[in-house]
């Protein structure tokens, strides 16, 4: 580490005694709104934006490299911010997101939209990591609970009216506005940044971890182009395929040697000795994974299985957007009075794999829909309690002065968790199709994962809509079941940070 460094970036926050500012949280709170928007909003666009353009070939590489170039700028900001101080690393990345919300906004094909994109995702991955960052900095560890839970109930809400509201947008104005839109609120995030939000000096010498980025950054393309193409095809099988499996592993492999001898790594290795850090972080990475990979194909399961429209699919996840929000906020409330996190923590993880295995007896028992929503409700209510948990653990784990690469490791784990579940739940649910539907009839063998309408379209009788529903219920009740598993895992990790107790104050 580079031994010329300022005092005041020490090991406590000088704000930290008191609240933060109101136009701070709100400036903090907008600059998360954006992120959580980003991810859910373009979804519904996509149709009208590839039909357009005419380029539905390319049309998942609008979400892809926004998610990969998303999950290897958090670290950076994150560790950036720990050398250059929050403020300006802070508005650099809402700057580079509003001006490539802009070009997607202005752009003229699919290409264009698809590079833009990439842009806007490098300022995405600073969004949601700083507003944890600050937060640890600026609130006493013993209120962190409380806030993490505000903004984790924000992120709920977002996410989930990212949907309808690109609907919206894109039926009653244009697709472009669902970019556009972000301009006046990432001004407005600007404007709160730069008069609320202090510029704290950090380091003198700053030495920045070039080797580190540039392996970080192949390593981690290799992987989320891995599983986009494994959960594309659900198989692994291709020369393209074992070629990103091997560049991934030896990737990580050679960034490991390369961020222990870093005098100022981005992922520092050191800070995964500290127990406590590890198995938050791991647990975070679980319920992503969980959440992600058993959730992402719901909605083919509502569609497939039990042949609803996709309005009404969308509001049988309600349960589980209004218990988050609830558990958010009971949970910080309990955790900064009692501060319990690890227990807290523990109750989480353990209610979403509950949450999980409830959701596949419901598949297997086909059980009605009043103990459907009980289910959701229930794996909304883990994740309300357990992920500002994982992330104040991780702050109070650590000094700081490396308050942001810890905070930012946690995101970066987070959204590699994010696309491993979506990758082996959609290999699993491929290969199950696969082998099922080979034993089917030869005319309900054309069948295709993303397309449940094809159940009709295919189906001849009534007889083969029954067999088309069962199949789709096995595949996804098997991916329900390893995520299922994963958090049976995470639980059991938890549960030895529990048993073996926590230092004072934690």
């Amino acid at each position: 580490m580079s031994s010329s460094r300022t005092t005041d970036a020490s090991n406590a926050p000088s704000t930290a005694s008191t609240a933060p500012r109101f136009w701070l949280l709100a400036s903090l709170l907008v600059a998360m709104i954006l992120a959580a928007l980003d991810q859910s909003i373009v979804a519904t666009a996509l149709p009208v934006i590839a039909s357009e353009m005419k380029g539905i070939e390319g049309m998942s590489w609008v979400v892809t490299l926004f998610m990969l170039t998303s999950t290897i700028g958090a670290p950076l900001y994150g560790k950036l911010s720990d050398q250059y101080g929050q403020r300006p690393l802070f508005l650099l990345s809402i700057g580079v997101f509003v001006g490539a919300s802009l070009l997607c906004g202005l752009a003229t094909s699919m290409g264009q939209l698809i590079a833009f994109r990439g842009l806007q995702g490098l300022g995405a991955g600073g969004l949601m990591t700083l507003s944890q960052v600050v937060i640890g900095s600026v609130v006493k560890p013993s209120d962190r609970g409380r806030y993490q839970g505000l903004f984790s109930a924000a992120f709920a809400v977002s996410a989930a009216a990212g949907p309808l509201l690109g609907g919206f947008i894109t039926t009653q104005w244009s697709w472009r506005w669902v970019f556009l839109i972000n301009i006046p609120l990432g001004a407005l995030a600007i404007a709160g940044l730069m008069i609320n939000l202090p510029a704290i000096k950090r380091q003198a010498n700053v030495t920045i971890d070039y080797r580190g980025a540039a392996v970080l950054s192949v390593a981690t393309s290799a992987l989320l182009l891995l599983t986009h193409s494994f959960s594309q095809a659900g198989q692994a099988n291709t020369l393209g395929t074992w070629v990103l499996g091997w560049v991934a592993v030896c990737g990580f492999a050679l960034l490991y040697r390369v961020e222990h001898k870093a005098k100022e790594p981005i992922i520092d290795p050191r800070l995964f000795a500290n127990r406590r850090y590890s198995i938050a972080i791991a647990a975070m990475a679980a319920m992503a994974f969980a959440m992600m990979g058993s959730l992402v194909f719901m909605p083919l399961y509502y569609q497939a299985v039990l042949h609803q429209t996709p309005t009404q699919s969308g509001i049988m996840t309600l349960p589980q957007v209004v218990m988050m929000v609830i558990s958010s906020f009971a949970g910080g409330a309990v955790s900064t009075r009692r501060q319990n996190h690890a227990t807290l923590l523990l109750v989480g993880v353990g209610l979403e794999a509950i949450g999980l295995f409830m959701l596949l007896i419901f598949a297997q028992h086909k059980l009605g829909a009043g103990y459907f929503l009980l289910a959701m409700g229930v794996l909304g209510s883990g994740m309300g309690i357990g992920m500002p948990n994982a992330t104040v653990i991780v702050q109070n784990a650590v000094p700081l002065k490396v308050m942001g690469a810890a905070t930012a490791g946690l995101s970066f784990c987070r959204s590699l968790g994010a696309a491993l579940g979506v990758a082996v739940a959609g290999g699993i649910m491929s290969y199950t199709l696969r082998q099922q539907l080979a034993q089917l009839p030869a005319a309900l063998q054309g069948m295709s994962l993303a397309l449940p309408e094809g159940l009709g379209a295919a189906a001849q009788s009534p007889a083969d809509v029954a067999q088309l529903t069962e199949l789709y219920r096995t595949a996804i009740s098997a991916s329900l079941l390893g995520g299922g598993a994963v958090m049976t895992v995470a639980w059991l990790l938890v549960l030895s940070l529990v048993v073996k107790g926590r230092p004072a104050g934690q």
